[in-house]
């Protein structure tokens, strides 16, 4: 087809996704153009891929034809500092969106784009005093698998129209659509910053959220048994604050985080675990002797796994702190003989809606949980 001649090339070696070669790779440039290409595209298996930073995570597609690349929907659409909100194309790198005196709280690895961080539902150390993905995306425009461009929420916090078609695609995986625009509440950029880091157990979180000093996050290290504390606003303020988090769990103030902040506990090509649990059994998580790093303040941990058997050992350990935990990426040995998602409720439900929104079932087929 016309279209498809037009927008698409070959691949090349390293258009792949979870080791699963794709023949042909576009490159939109706008929502429009983004809908012509997926109308004519109706009986490809199609992958979204944005800087690819995740790529790897989740299960590999059981077939891809088309890898729709995002990279040039990407910039600012607008930014509406009296109502501290900015329109962002999903292609855009996190680190390039520069609001001036307010701030996009969305932390990412290293080029991570709007669009991938929605769909894979990321946050980083910053969420406890924030929100995550969830909270801070108030409108969404997507192209769904018919090629249809559909849009939500809107461009005011209190605009509520359609926002439930965010929360469905964020988490989503690519598997009900292309997101190509995303509408998010900004905050004010704090004038200053400290990091407090003392060698101390993940229960004194505990005691750092009750001394109301509103930490902006609190995150864990097992590797090296630190507990740090972010604290964000005015410069006297954060002074005072991080002077009294100091002496409450005998720790230094710092300018910067420690060398462990916002990495991942597992090694290039390992297998690598998310893990929830309720705060109060953050302690019994991390006194496992695993590597495992994370928020001690809003109990989304990760780690890394040596092998199967400590998988379902970390998992295991979580059902019973009644949380949960899954795989988010794992080398291809492993991959292909371990569950991935584990239990997951409410399997019935999403595969009627990833029925209605794409019933052929195109866009990543099989990344997601039960094989969506």
């Amino acid at each position: 087809m016309p279209v498809l001649d037009d927008l698409t090339r070959p691949a090349k070696d390293d258009d792949v996704v979870g080791g699963v070669p794709a023949r042909l790779v576009a490159a939109p440039a706008s929502t429009e153009e983004a809908a012509a290409l997926i109308r004519a595209a109706q009986d490809l298996a199609v992958v979204v891929r944005g800087a690819g930073t995740k790529i790897d995570w989740g299960v590999p597609p059981r077939e891809l034809d088309l890898i729709i690349d995002t990279h040039r929907i990407s910039g600012v659409v607008e930014h509406a500092a009296g109502d501290l909100i900015t329109v962002v194309r999903a292609g855009t790198p996190l680190r390039d969106i520069d609001l001036g005196d307010q701030v996009l709280a969305l932390d990412g690895p290293a080029g991570a784009t709007v669009g991938g961080t929605v769909a894979t539902g990321t946050s980083g150390p910053r969420r406890l005093h924030y929100g995550g993905v969830r909270d801070l995306l108030i409108g969404i425009t997507v192209v769904r698998p018919d090629g249809k461009v559909a849009k939500a929420g809107g461009k005011v916090v209190k605009n509520v129209a359609g926002y439930d078609l965010g929360k469905l695609f964020t988490g989503s995986y690519g598997t009900l659509g292309l997101i190509t625009e995303c509408a998010f509440r900004l905050h004010p950029r704090p004038r200053a910053a400290s990091y407090v880091v003392a060698k101390a157990p993940p229960a004194d979180a505990a005691r750092v959220r009750e001394a109301r000093v509103a930490p902006a996050a609190i995150e864990y290290d097992s590797a090296t048994g630190e507990l740090a504390v972010l604290i964000e606003g005015t410069a006297e303020g954060v002074r005072e604050r991080s002077l009294k988090i100091a002496e409450l769990i005998g720790g230094d103030v710092a300018d910067g985080p420690p060398g462990w902040w916002g990495v991942d506990p597992w090694p290039e090509g390992g297998i690598a675990m998310k893990l929830s649990v309720p705060l109060s059994k953050v302690p019994d998580l991390v006194d496992g002797g695993d590597p495992v790093r994370g928020s001690a303040g809003t109990g989304v941990l990760y780690a890394g796994a040596a092998g199967i058997t400590e998988v379902e050992r970390l998992r295991g350990l979580c059902v019973r702190l009644g949380g949960h935990a899954v795989v988010l990426t794992a080398p291809p040995p492993v991959r292909d003989i371990l569950d991935m998602w584990g239990p997951v409720p409410g399997l019935a439900l999403m595969r009627r809606i990833k029925d209605q929104f794409d019933p052929g079932h195109r866009f990543a087929p099989g990344r997601f949980v039960g094989g969506i």
